[in-house]
Order: structure tokens, then sequence, then C-alpha cells
């Protein structure tokens, strides 16, 4: 067995990928050559803060991609044969059924990488050319994020903190996977424990629990079993709590729970997925919570994406508007912006690192009509576009000026305007 060569991977590029040629060095001879095949890219993918790691078949080879900053990136190509020795691996690391290949499966994996514990969650899902396998990484740092270091505007920070303050209502973050909303979650969690000194009786429902937060009883559903997320949320009521986050609201029995702890003297924290904070509330609605109740009950919505920010080393600076090219006028200050070049330092993409954007919608007379009128999402958002802390378009417009991100990449997370 030999790892893919010519029309999959070019000979410039393996040269300049490490990784390929650390691959291609190891002794196919050797039965622990799959071993140290699935460490040595795993090692990898951490060493460079892969969020996620794909194995993706294809009818000729294994594609290894990273996503890093939110992006997929090819970091090696192995040779078709190799594609069960390599899932069947990350299964035994993981405790799956090696036997079963005509099912999705998910597990975990707990290794020691470069002196860290590396948490790792594995998915496995059958395709017409074999199994595809992802490994999602959590930060081997265990850093965390407080409120305060998210980067969120002032305004927006303090309209949030003040809403955290409540007693009672329902405060939903919303925004696509990958957008940074765990992490703004448990940062929220931290700021109730700080300000609370202890006072008050935090509790979650997760799946799955990703950080253990001290002054804070987490416990993790389990799905499809007879601990899911509404049965332990009526039981959570029964506990005494002040605060509750639920990891996500899924279906509707969840969703009125979570609205009826939120109207009956509980802070109710959690995400649902949505494109936008007026589609929230859209999807909370078409789960059959009735208007009336989304006014009484809900405080805020937090819709926010993640946008990578330009390599300081090498980003150009260009003319914004081709309009100012065109008609040879002296551009504006407002029309320049930076480019991604890439550089050594940001491994020739252009960007380094990621940033949040984020608006908060909070509920005032009039979008609380909007809602009494069961209007649809489209005129709730423009009911609400003068009413938001922060627009998010404004937020990335703002960041586009200053450089710290490109508007290519603005229309790549929200899309062109």
């Amino acid at each position: 067995m030999h790892f893919a060569q010519g029309p999959f991977l070019p000979m410039t590029l393996r040269a300049a990928n490490p990784l390929q040629s650390e691959i291609d060095a190891l002794d196919p001879s050797r039965p622990e050559r799959t071993t140290q095949l699935v460490d040595l890219i795993l090692a990898d993918a951490v060493s460079r803060y892969a969020s996620d790691v794909h194995f993706e078949p294809t009818h000729r080879a294994v594609e290894v991609r990273y996503r890093i900053d939110g992006v997929l990136q090819s970091a090696a190509v192995l040779s078709r044969e190799l594609a069960p020795n390599v899932v069947a691996r990350l299964k035994v690391k993981a405790e799956l059924l090696t036997y079963r290949m005509d099912v999705p499966q998910e597990g975990r994996i707990q290794d020691s990488i470069k002196l860290h514990s590396v948490e790792m969650r594995v998915s496995t899902f059958p395709t017409i050319h074999g199994e595809k396998v992802v490994v999602r990484i959590f930060d081997p740092t265990g850093r965390t994020l407080d409120l305060e270091q998210l980067g969120l505007p002032g305004e927006l920070l303090d309209a949030l903190t003040a809403m955290m303050r409540e007693r009672t209502g329902a405060i939903f973050l919303t925004g696509p996977s990958g957008s940074g909303k765990t992490t703004t979650i448990y940062a929220c969690l931290r700021h109730l424990v700080q300000a609370a000194g202890g006072g008050r009786h935090i509790v979650t429902i997760e799946d799955p629990v990703e950080q253990a937060i001290e002054g804070v009883t987490q416990s993790q559903a389990r799905p499809g079993h007879e601990f899911d997320f509404a049965r332990g949320l009526r039981s959570l009521l029964r506990q005494d709590p002040e605060v509750i986050m639920i990891g996500e609201v899924r279906d509707p029995e969840t969703a009125s729970i979570a609205i009826e702890a939120a109207l009956t003297g509980h802070l109710v924290i959690s995400t649902l997925h949505a494109g936008s904070a007026c589609g929230v509330v859209g999807r909370l609605m078409e789960m059959g919570i009735e208007p009336y109740l989304l006014t009484s009950g809900l405080k805020c919505i937090l819709n926010q994406r993640l946008v990578r920010r330009l390599c300081t080393h090498c980003r150009r600076q260009v003319v914004g508007h081709a309009a100012s090219v065109l008609t040879g006028a002296e551009p504006h200050a407002a029309d320049m912006q930076y480019d991604a070049v890439g550089c050594d330092q940001c491994s020739g993409t252009g960007y380094h690192g990621r940033m949040l954007l984020a608006e908060l919608l909070t509920l005032d007379e009039a979008v609380r009509r909007a809602i009494l009128d069961k209007s649809d999402t489209a005129t709730l958002e423009k009911v609400t576009a003068s009413r938001m802390h922060t627009a998010l378009w404004a937020a990335a417009e703002h960041a586009v000026a200053d450089g710290r991100t490109s508007r290519e990449e603005i229309d790549r997370v929200l899309g062109p305007r």
C-alpha cells in the first residue's frame, strides 16, 4: 500500500507540506504504521489550532482537511487503500463499533498531545466511497474567555449584562454552527457566577458539557434516551433553580418549557439556530409558542458571527470602491480598506485568528406590537433595523474600515449585501 501520488497532490505541494512528508516517511511494512499515522495527523491538527479534522473518502483517495479559523484547508492526502485502517483506528480510540460501517456513530477521545490533555469528539458517517470521519478538537490549553474579553462593543455589552441582572426572562443566542455561541454562553455563565458571588443557584442541561465551571451545577443530556432536554428541564424546575442554561432549544416541547420557566421566576439562557435575531422569534412561533408569551418572556436575542482577522504582517491597503478608480476621483477615507495577501506568519492565508461580530435585539413597544401581530421575519427585520444594539452589518463595516478584516471575508460570512 502506498500513499497517493501524482494527480492527488502535486510534487511541488508535497515538498512544501511537512505533514505529507512525515506521512510518506512512515514505514509501510511496520504494523504500527496506521497508529502512527493517525497520531501524527491529530497532533499536527492540534499544533495548528484546528477545530476539526475531516477524513473524506473519494473514489481515488482519502483527503485530510483541517478547519482553521472557520475555513477548511487541505492538510494531506492518503491512499484509498488506507481508509479502512484509518477509520478503524479512529473508532477504536473513540470506543465505537468497528464492525458497524452502515450507520453513523459518535464517540469521544481523550488523548495526551504535546503535554496537554486533549478532548476530541468523533463522528462517523457512511458515504458511497466509505466512511467519512470528522474529529472535533476542543481547545487543549483550556483557555476560557470572560464576557469582557469577547470583543463585544461597549453599548452591546452593557445591555447584555443588564439583561443578565434580571431575575426572570429568556435570553437567546443565535448564529450558525461555528459562530462561537458556546464560548459566549459559557462567558455569560462565568459572569453570572462572579456577579452573584455564589448567591444564585445556576444549573445547566447541555449536550455535551464542554467546560466545567466552578459554581455552576452542570448536567449532561442524552437526546434519544430517557434523559433528553425536555425531561431534564422539567426535573430541573423542581431543583429550585434561579438561572437555567439550556444548551440548545431543538424542539417544541423544550421551547415551551423554557418560555414557561422564563415566565415563572427563572432567568433562562439558551441557544437556538436561526439566521438572524428576528429569525429566533419566527422559529419560536413555528414551535407553537404564542406571541403573547414571547412578548412577556423574551428579554433579548444575541445574534453573532465569527470572521477571520487580517494578518497584520501582510495585509495590503487598497481603494475599497471601484468607482474611485474608474473616475479618477480622490478616494475618501471610507473607501480605503485592506486585502489579504499571505505570508509565513499566516501560513499563506492572509488571516490569523478570528473576531466576533454581534448584534443585540431587546424588545421595546414597537417590537412587541409586531410580534403580537404575528409579523413575518421580513417585517420584523424592518421594525428592528434601527433598534439593534450595534447592528451586525454596522459592526462588519466598522471592522473593514479599521482594517481588522476584509470585504471578501465579510461577504463569505454574511453574504453579499
